[in-house]
């Protein structure tokens, strides 16, 4: 599939595709939605997180209790 197919698909424009392959670009998450479901994959498959965009939910949740 080419970047002008895809981009048609999920309305955006070729650049915009182009950006997001070259990591110069992080889609909505609606585009990135429309993306995994294009590839059907979800969009952790296809989106990769550095560790410094995760958060660490262990210090919010709450203790469970065994």
């Amino acid at each position: 599939m080419t970047q002008s197919e895809l981009s048609r698909l999920v309305n955006v424009s070729r650049q915009t595709i182009n950006s997001i392959e070259r990591y110069k670009f992080n889609p909505t998450l609606v585009l990135a939605h429309k993306l995994s479901q294009v590839f059907e994959v979800s969009i952790d498959e296809l989106f990769i997180f550095e560790d410094d965009e995760n958060i660490d939910v262990s210090e919010i949740r709450p203790n469970k209790k065994e």
